[in-house]
């Protein structure tokens, strides 16, 4: 059995991330490692702050922090959330780790010695008021093209245009606000993608056709337009320094390496920094090195992200020369939207993950966010169809369907599962559809096509309400006790089995199902088909209890609440 390596993309330092990037990445990968341990694989989840580049020296003097202590106090931060939405990583390291340092600057050096690192001089932005060079996103100004007055260097969040920091008009330094700026000449590495190109297409060529068409269309795409070499080096003070043994006048300067490229390589750093909490039981190269039929590695991203990781992440892997671990299948995301428009980190649009947290538990989140993943397109998060979902979905199925079912049975039979009569024709049929409903489930999951996964899974949970329809006991019980008492017991045997298959969406919610029961050994990971029809791993005598309400219903005050302190209109 195959050993399933998942990582994430990396969720940058600065501030805490929008609805937008838990669903494009985190979560996801969270949802599928899940199911896969409870399918009995071994599993190994990594993610980490990203925590180099431009905009966390930005935030940090925003802050008026050191650097470093800007950057760990925000990753207790993000982590204390990542927590809170019962994100299971097995580490969630920082790619400014010791760990991360030291195979980058590795990296690095075997490029080089392999030709595929070029020193090169540029001509680039200098603040004399500053004393420093000007990396790209330490230049803002007006966007030649909208005309946006606080483009970055890099690019135009207005209309998303890439630029230089020589096209802006009316440049200036981020970091003083000085206009004073001067074109100088400098030296930096460069990365030579270009002498790469070939065998990166052949290595796509040979992945693309398993991947989703999102993934393997922005890869192509980057492919046809030809790979240009790229600077892998910036003026910053922070990040992962160039090593004074391969290059010692550009690391007397002061250069460190460009965020894309050790972010990519934390994804190993993690790992290692995983292993170092427990080297004697854990060997992080036996996930990376020379590895490749053994384990199965699945990259989670939105899309923004996939060029760096179908493209110059393993342009850089193959460069090195050494059978490191490549991605076996990225399982890429469109865009999340608030109401049409993007959410945005720094303009403060739309909802944060800790305030969704501090709205509603995290399981109304992993649900809404799941079930209306941006697969195949963008989709559009609006309050009216959070309020909908919460409601149909989580509190009328699932959550109304425990309660009454556990309610009626405790006060018509007591604290104890009723033993009842022999399952009959209406059992039989409900367990046919239940096992053909789980083998669909378990194909969308395998298959990593989540919101066929909750649809399926909401098709379960829909069951145990046709059936207690078909049955019911608030009546049947006046004819037949015996028959009353075989549907909620069959019904019970449903909970149980929805508490088993539902924790990789709701974990927080399938736990208070699960316990419900006082079950003496019940340790399943999983249900099978046959276990499934029989609906039988519940046995009559077994004591439950009656949960709190599993979902409380969302009403027309509170949708007006949330719209009013977040915004509710179209873009």
């Amino acid at each position: 059995m195959a050993r399933h390596l998942i990582t994430s993309a990396l969720p940058y330092i600065n501030g805490i991330k929008h609805l937008g990037n838990m669903v494009g990445s985190m979560l996801p990968a969270d949802v599928y490692s899940r199911y896969l341990r409870q399918r009995g694989h071994d599993v190994l989840y990594i993610c980490a702050t990203d925590e180099h580049g431009t905009p966390a020296e930005l935030a940090a003097k925003e802050q008026g922090l050191p650097v470093d202590v800007f950057c760990a106090q925000a990753h207790d931060a993000q982590k204390a959330v990542y927590d809170g939405f019962a994100l299971a990583f097995d580490y969630f390291g920082r790619s400014s780790s010791t760990e991360n340092r030291e195979i980058t600057q590795h990296f690095a050096r075997r490029l080089n010695e392999n030709g595929f690192i070029e020193e090169r001089s540029i001509r680039q932005v200098y603040s004399p008021v500053d004393g420093r060079f000007l990396p790209d996103r330490y230049v803002e100004g007006t966007c030649p093209h909208c005309g946006y007055d606080k483009a970055r260097g890099d690019q135009c969040e207005n209309c998303t245009r890439v630029l230089d920091p020589t096209d802006l008009i009316n440049p200036r330094s981020a970091i003083s606000g000085s206009t004073d700026l001067e074109i100088r000449e400098t030296k930096h590495l460069f990365l030579l993608q270009s002498k790469l190109q070939h065998e990166v297409e052949e290595w796509v060529s040979r992945h693309e056709a398993d991947w989703p068409q999102l993934a393997s269309s922005i890869a192509r795409k980057w492919l046809t337009e030809g790979l240009h070499d790229r600077a892998i080096t910036r003026d910053l003070d922070w990040g992962v320094p160039v090593p004074a043994d391969t290059w010692p006048e550009l690391a007397a300067e002061g250069k460190v390496f460009y965020v894309w490229f050790d972010a990519p390589i934390e994804y190993i750093g993690a790992t290692k920094e995983w292993a170092d909490q427990d080297p004697d039981n854990r060997d992080w190269k036996s996930w990376w090195y020379d590895v490749d039929t053994d384990v199965r590695y699945t990259e989670f991203m939105a899309k923004d992200n996939v060029p760096f990781h179908t493209v110059m992440f393993p342009a850089t892997e193959l460069g090195v020369r050494e059978p490191w671990k490549k991605v076996d299948f990225v399982k890429a995301f469109n865009w999340l939207t608030y109401y049409g428009g993007k959410f945005s980190t720094s303009q403060k649009r739309g909802v944060f993950t800790d305030q969704a947290l501090d709205i509603l538990p995290a399981d109304y989140w992993r649900y809404f966010l799941i079930a209306n993943a941006p697969e195949s397109d963008d989709s559009s998060f609006t309050w009216e169809h959070f309020t909908a979902t919460v409601n149909k979905d989580l509190a009328d199925t699932l959550g109304n369907f425990v309660n009454r079912v556990l309610s009626f049975s405790k006060k018509r039979f007591g604290e104890e599962v009723p033993a009842g009569g022999e399952p009959g024709e209406a059992e039989a049929r409900l367990g046919e559809e239940i096992a053909a409903l789980l083998a669909e489930y378990e194909s969308h999951m395998e298959s990593l096509q989540f919101r066929k996964a909750a649809a399926a899974l909401r098709a379960l949970w829909s069951a145990g309400n046709s059936y207690l329809e078909e049955k019911a006991p608030w009546l049947e019980i006046k004819t037949d006790k015996d028959g009353a008492a075989l549907t909620l017991r069959t019904a019970m045997n449903l909970i149980h089995l929805y508490s088993v298959v539902s924790e990789p969406f709701i974990p927080a919610t399938a736990k208070t199902m699960r316990e419900a029961f006082a079950l003496t050994g019940d340790t399943a990971a999983w249900v099978a088909a046959d276990e499934a029809k029989s609906l039988a791993s519940v046995p009559a005598g077994t004591p439950f209890t009656v949960p709190p309400v599993l979902f409380a219903k969302l009403t027309d005050e509170d949708l007006e609440t949330y719209k009013e302190r977040f915004g509710g209109t179209d873009a």
